[in-house]
Formats: structure tokens, sequence, C-alpha cells
């Protein structure tokens, strides 16, 4: 064999070592998923769900940019035999080994979820249902079962109060009572052993609390400093069995929320949650009452009124008063301001 040939077998194996070197570098290394795009793409992979399954999404969703060296690369890590469910967060120009091995071991990111300002059951379902893989429907049965309800100490009409308000940090791929359990654990992270002392001190459940924070914030949602004010007015009615006299529960009974002016026919509309006719608290909250709400309940101001109405100026406060004659004072000012604006309903 002579020495050129010798040298030249040795340049090809160099040439063809550095290149199979240099394309497994950019197998690796090289960003091949949300290439050149601004945001990142969560990846849903269901229980039960394939390899092809995920390809099929990747590829529907245009995330991978060569497909080739992607899934070379999947086979060589054995990921195809290890597919995990979850949601799994793509960055932009992510690399395939940084993502195979996220989506190998299972690494999933979670959903930040955010819910408040929130009515009626039906919308809670429809809020948190679909971010999750039990969906809307599984959601929907476990809110209206009545055993899994009086599990966290609720039923099927107060089942709302468990959800407070705020941001979680949950695995999309909770199951429905899981999910139930961790919103129950926040709950009674909130409900302290003050929070329950001042809860009692005013003869209320965690329940009735949240139902009445309903109410105030029903009241008064734009002026959160006001709510303690409204709450002490109602605490008033309730220690001396005076009908709370709410608008909003009226508004809650008719399932009619853009009500603007409250008619005397309203009043009499049949339902428990009438406080015009019915006194004491409704049997269920009017809506989900945020944390701010439930502490102004709890620490609600001390005063001697027991009547309100909205102000004259339509400034978003209100304008309390200690006696009847007062509030009808009150009262005739804001109904000749709602006549001057033709605000009729």
């Amino acid at each position: 064999m002579s020495r050129n040939f010798k040298v030249g077998a040795f340049i090809t194996m160099a040439v063809i070592t550095t290149t199979f070197t240099f394309y497994f570098w950019q197998i690796f290394k090289t960003p091949n998923l949300q290439v050149e795009k601004n945001e990142s793409f969560a990846l849903l992979i269901p229980e039960g769900a394939t390899y092809k399954n995920v390809l099929d999404t990747l590829k529907k969703h245009r995330v991978v940019n060569d497909q080739v060296s992607f899934q070379f690369l999947a086979k060589l890590l054995n990921y195809p035999e290890r597919v995990r469910p979850g949601r799994y967060v793509i960055k932009p120009d992510m690399t395939n080994y940084a993502f195979i091995q996220k989506l190998k071991e299972g690494n999933q990111d979670a959903v930040r979820l955010t819910f408040n300002n929130i009515r009626l059951k039906e919308e809670l379902i429809q809020r948190i249902g679909p971010r999750f893989s039990f969906g809307e429907e599984n959601f929907r049965a476990a809110l209206n079962n009545p055993e899994l309800c009086q599990k966290y100490g609720f039923d099927t009409l107060t089942i709302v109060s468990l959800f407070l308000p705020n941001t979680y940090d949950i695995f999309w791929t909770v199951g429905t009572e899981q999910f139930m359990d961790r919103m129950h654990s926040e709950y009674k992270k909130f409900w302290t052993e003050e929070r329950l002392a001042k809860a009692k001190s005013i003869n209320m459940s965690p329940l009735e609390v949240s139902i009445l924070a309903s109410i105030v914030e029903e009241e008064q949602a734009r002026k959160k400093d006001e709510r303690p004010r409204v709450a002490g007015m109602y605490i008033n009615r309730l220690q001396i069995n005076m009908p709370l006299q709410a608008d909003p529960t009226i508004k809650f009974a008719l399932q009619d929320f853009g009500i603007k002016r409250i008619l005397t026919a309203q009043l009499r509309v049949p339902s428990p949650y009438n406080t015009y006719l019915n006194t004491g608290l409704p049997p269920g909250p009017i809506r989900i009452a945020d944390l701010v709400s439930l502490d102004a309940v709890l620490n609600y101001e001390k005063h001697n009124y027991t009547y309100m109405c909205a102000k004259a100026d339509l400034s978003g406060y209100h304008a309390f008063a200690e006696n009847y004659a007062d509030h009808l004072a009150n009262a005739r000012l804001y109904q000749a301001e709602l006549n001057r604006r033709n605000i009729l309903k």
C-alpha cells in the first residue's frame, strides 16, 4: 500500500469523522424547535398518547424545523418508548436534545391558573375546565356530585365557596378530585385560627362569611376601601334580624346582572335569594368572593349604620344612615339623579 494511499485514506476518514461529528453537534446543539419565533408553544400530551401522536401535534403546529434530526435523536434516546403525559413548554430556539430530555423525564410545566370575578358555578366550570386534561364535563360532574362536595364540607349549591380567587401553579395532568383537593388545601390555608376566631366572634361559619362577602362584593365591587363599612352595615342588620334588602340578591334571583335600577315589582320575586322577602343570609353565595371581600367581613367596620344607598353623585360610593328618615332623604337624592339621567332600568 503506497504512502499516498494511506495519506488519502487518513484524510478521507478525518473528513468523514469531522462531518459526522459536526452533524451530531448540530442534532444535539442547534436550535430546532420554535426557530425564529417569539412565543413559546405548550405541547399537551394526554394520557395514553403515542409517539406518533406527539409527532403529529408538533407537525400540525409547525414546531419542529428539521423533522429528520428530531426523529433521529428521539429514537437514539429511546423516547418513542417513554412518552409521558403532561404539558411541556417549548421555548423559542430550543434544541432537540433539551426538549427530548424534558419529554423523557416527564419534566412538565405547570399551568398558571388565575381566576377572579366569577358569579356562577357554570362560569367557574367554563373558566377552569378547559385549562386541564380533566376538561369541562368532568369538572361539571364533580361540582354537581353531592358526595364529593360533602367531602369538602359543602353541598352542590355552596361548593363554589371552596374556590378562592388567586393565582395557582398546577400540573395540567391533575385529576378532577386532585384539583379539588388542592383548592381545599388553599382554602384551609386561608382559614387560619385567627380568621376562624374572627368569624366565631360574629357568630358566623366560614361559609356564612363567604355568602355575606359575596353580597358585599356585589354591592361594592369598584371601591374596595368601602367594603368593611358595607359589611358592618349588613352585620348590624343580621344582629337585629332585619332583612338585608340587598339589591344584588334580587339580580341573582332574576339571573339578570345588567339591571341598573331595581323596580318595586322586582322586589317581590319569589326566591330564597330575595333578601327583601327573607331575613338572614341567602342559601348560597351570589358570586365567588375574593380575598379582599372575605377579610372585609372578618374585619368589618363597627358603626351604627343600618341603611345605605348609592350616592347621588354616582361616584360608586354609598350614603349611609342610622335611621330610616335619613335613608329616605339619601334615596330621594339618588332617585332624582337617576331620573335626571333617564336611567330607567
